[in-house]
């Protein structure tokens, strides 16, 4: 593993992205939203997907220079067609409208079609915060998930975020994947060669797993409780939702036509709509009530939930966004780590762009 400062990574990012075509502030923004992932402590979905993003430029799954267009809206909705430009571009471009309408008429919600994979939920959903806003995203993802009782991927790990603006306290941001782990943790583990836990994954004849390449092998990952006996129809229902609002509403791709974020893998036939899909919402505070009145009670909340008696060998209750916040905070001054596979990914990126920065 090695560790590399905010600034390294984020000229290098930069400079893949301006080397596919994108725009100087599109090149800005795709950067600054992948590595929040890095920043934020979710590993997963930061630097180490760099790469998977040209592939799908050099696949022509991406376009580098889309068109983002509204194509239906009332006062407080839209939907966008991302005109298959890079998730990290379109999602908070989209965000950005669900935001300019809750300033006019209190709220804004925004579905999306013909998009691609967007980061980290956390970053669209939070961007309402400075704004005295609850922010809500949503996506749906390339079918990985088998719903209870099913061997067949129709779901992906489908992630809901809604972040939630406090006064003195720092905001609650809930960002999760509705399967028991999203999939990028599998590929941590691989890169690691280390186990899943039981209730992560199963494989192809649905029987638990701890291979963490399972899903190579036709296995599937496994919704939120990992069994029905822990809950995972509720895991499945909630990834359901996901895809829905994601995609049914907004005319994208939904359940098993999804498609893979793997450039490799082929695309599904007779696909019913465009790209990915995504859903975002915001919320005015002010809509409801004074928004320095509520902020003051979320801090009561907070506190209130921090103070929490703590069961045996724990030492504090956790609010939502904590782990990130202060992954945020240590990654800033100490640097983000990087581990050895994805350093040879950056370095191979480095030599196809011919890039000077060593990585």
């Amino acid at each position: 593993m090695r560790f590399y400062s905010y600034d390294q990574l984020f000229n290098f990012s930069k400079s893949v992205f301006l080397s596919i075509g994108c725009s100087e502030e599109d090149a800005t923004l795709a950067t600054t939203v992948l590595l929040s992932a890095d920043l934020r402590g979710v590993d997963s979905h930061g630097i180490a997907r760099l790469s998977g993003y040209v592939r799908l430029w050099e696949a022509k799954r991406v376009n580098a220079t889309p068109e983002i267009k509204i194509l239906h809206e009332t006062p407080s909705t839209a939907t966008v067609d991302g005109d298959s430009g890079l998730g990290l571009v379109v999602a908070p471009k989209a965000m950005q409208i669900a935001i300019d309408k809750a300033k006019n008429v209190g709220t804004g919600w925004v579905s999306v079609q013909n998009s691609n994979h967007f980061g980290i939920a956390g970053y669209h959903a939070m961007m309402a915060l400075k704004e005295d806003m609850i922010g809500i995203c949503m996506t749906n993802a390339s079918p990985l998930v088998a719903p209870t009782f099913s061997i067949e991927r129709l779901l992906g790990t489908n992630p809901i975020c809604v972040a939630i603006p406090a006064g003195q306290q720092p905001a609650f941001v809930a960002d999760l994947a509705t399967t028991t782990a999203a999939n990028g943790k599998l590929e941590i583990l691989q890169r690691k060669s280390e186990e899943a836990p039981i209730g992560w994954i199963q494989n192809k004849e649905g029987k638990s797993s701890t291979d963490p390449h399972e899903l190579k092998s036709g296995g599937a990952l496994l919704p939120l409780g990992g069994d029905r006996e822990h809950g995972s129809h509720k895991g499945y229902a909630l990834g359901a939702v996901v895809d829905i609002f994601s995609a049914i509403l907004s005319g994208a791709n939904y359940g098993p036509w999804v498609p893979p974020f793997p450039a490799y893998v082929p695309m599904p036939t007779n696909m019913p709509g465009k790209g990915i899909g995504h859903f975002f919402g915001a919320m005015r505070i002010d809509a409801f009530r004074p928004a320095e009145e509520f902020k003051r009670h979320m801090d009561n909340w907070i506190e209130r939930f921090r103070s929490a008696k703590t069961a045996e060998g724990f030492e504090r209750v956790i609010i939502p966004g904590d782990p990130e916040r202060e992954a945020e905070a240590e990654r800033r001054e100490k640097g983000i780590p990087v581990l050895e596979p994805v350093v040879a990914d950056l370095k191979s990126l480095a030599q196809k762009f011919n890039l000077s920065m060593t990585v």
